[in-house]
């Protein structure tokens, strides 16, 4: 069977269909395996957005593949570029750097121009350098750094635009892959120069009144390939940037058969319909000390002792007090810590992006087989959060994906108050769980004492009661139901007879 010719046109989206990574396995998830081979892309940033930190990684990355590489600088001298290397531990070995940086004669008085503005002579020579510079390198990889140093010499945005264009034409016989950087210094944003090039990434710095500057990079334009869109929280650490993609979980579809998940305590798995399903969430709600971590504990726990790994994010307490407070419970944690069945993620919402939170997520439960999840508590994963208005589709989109996987998760919300109404939530997520127990305080004969109610159960019937809890000593106690009285929620109850529960 014969087949069809190829010709140049075909040849050249072979060349294109091709990927460069960028030496950031983030980025080039997002990019869908990398920049396309062979063109031009923009990567626009404030000062300190991490723009020649990431154009740093996409050089290393290509000399660790053998391909040549050429690093342009028209700002930083070679001396700071190897400093900002060595600091991420790495090297300029094998990287040909190539400085176009003004001259002390530059500041001598007979060195001034009179005639002609320095757009005709020096914008000039710069361009002419560089072109020869790609010509006696012959780069597969090219970064030019910066684009403002030459938006400056150019002056009128026509000759600038047309400089650009003139580099874009003459890279395009090259086989070369290249960034522009540019530090956004004039006012507005160079939209001219963004039809331009092939792709542009945006690399921002997001303000925060409290904690860790946030940054978040989003893919503005990148032609005729699919990427993920929208914006992703990265970070600069050392050894370079880290990106993590937004969270879609339509990307992790399968199908797990229903299976209820025990807590070890019968009658708190009658309280909730036989145990809670897995691939489902729950939510335990209740003011501050009812024992909502010391259940979620027990869950964890117990589903460690059949072999299961769980996964604990606490964003209040840390390890120790967590396992001392579960040790006088009757619970101990520490076997299953050593044996790496329970890992504990101490989370601080004033260092940790929420990006970089759902990022450690997806890595205990793809690389780890994290069956269970527990989330203590949603106040704290509110503190990471830029807004009120995002943590619903955020949360949102992090339990569609460990349900997906088939991973329970429990999350843990403490509401404002002690006993009697209202008691306030600092958000309201309940729609979101699937599942939600219900803790309360209640007075009576003069103790203070501690209700556990099922009010919601997506995957089945579930038991209506109110239950006395009682936490300790060395156990956790779900009593009979508290037939006997009525108004428990409320916190101050009405006795209505017969023999009271001990």
């Amino acid at each position: 069977m014969a087949t069809a010719s190829r010709g140049p046109n075909a040849q050249l989206d072979a060349r294109t269909d091709q990927r460069v990574s960028t030496g950031c396995s983030g980025l080039d998830h997002i990019l869908n395996g990398g920049f396309p081979h062979g063109r031009l892309y923009l990567i626009e940033g404030d000062p300190g957005a991490g723009k020649t930190t990431l154009a740093l990684q996409f050089m290393r990355e290509g000399v660790r593949k053998g391909e040549r590489a050429l690093y342009i600088t028209l700002s930083e001298s070679r001396a700071d570029l190897a400093h900002a290397a060595q600091s991420h531990g790495q090297t300029m070995d094998n990287i040909e750097v190539v400085e176009l940086l003004p001259s002390e004669g530059d500041l001598l008085p007979e060195q001034q121009y009179t005639v002609f503005h320095p757009a005709e002579v020096e914008l000039h020579d710069r361009m002419q350098r560089i072109v020869k510079e790609i010509q006696r390198v012959r780069p597969e990889r090219l970064v030019i750094d910066a684009l403002s140093e030459l938006r400056m010499l150019a002056k009128d945005p026509l000759r600038y635009r047309r400089q650009i264009l003139s580099l874009k034409d003459f890279m395009s016989d090259q086989e070369c892959t290249v960034l522009l950087l540019d530090d956004r210094s004039s006012r507005d944003p160079d939209l001219q120069l963004h039809s331009v090039v092939h792709g542009v990434v945006s690399m921002d710095k997001v303000p925060r009144e409290y904690g860790r500057t946030r940054r978040q990079l989003e893919i503005v334009k990148l032609r005729g390939t699919p990427y993920r869109e929208g914006f992703h929280d990265y970070s600069i650490v050392t050894g370079g940037v880290i990106v993590f993609p937004r969270l879609i979980a339509a990307d992790s579809r399968t199908d797990q058969p229903p299976e209820a998940v025990s807590s070890g305590i019968p009658e708190l798995d009658a309280l909730t319909g036989g145990g809670l399903d897995r691939g489902t969430s729950t939510l335990m709600i209740g003011p501050a000390g009812c024992g909502k971590t010391s259940l979620a504990v027990q869950w964890a726990v117990t589903a460690a002792r059949r072999g299961e790994a769980c996964a604990l994010f606490t964003f209040e307490e840390g390890p120790h007090t967590l396992m001392t407070r579960a040790a006088g419970l009757g619970i101990d944690i520490r076997p299953h810590l050593a044996s790496g069945k329970i890992v504990i993620k101490r989370v601080d919402p004033a260092e940790m992006s929420p990006g970089e939170l759902v990022a450690s997520v997806q890595q205990h439960v793809e690389n780890e087989n994290v069956r269970m999840v527990v989330l203590d508590s949603l106040n704290g994963y509110l503190q990471s959060m830029p807004g009120e208005k995002f943590l619903a589709v955020h949360l949102h989109e992090l339990l569609a994906y460990l349900g997906n996987r088939g991973v329970l998760t429990i999350m843990v919300l403490a509401q404002a108050g002690t006993i009697g109404w209202p008691l306030q939530s600092a958000v309201d997520v309940s729609y979101l769980a699937d599942n939600i127990l219900l803790l309360r305080y209640f007075e009576t004969n003069g103790e203070v004492c501690q209700a556990i109610s099922t009010i919601k159960r997506r995957s089945g019937s579930h038991e209506h009661a109110i239950r006395e809890l009682k936490l300790g000593p060395d156990r956790i106690h779900i009593g009979r139901p508290l037939r006997d009285f009525h108004g428990v929620l409320t916190g101050t109850p009405t006795f209505l007879g017969g023999a009271k529960e001990s």
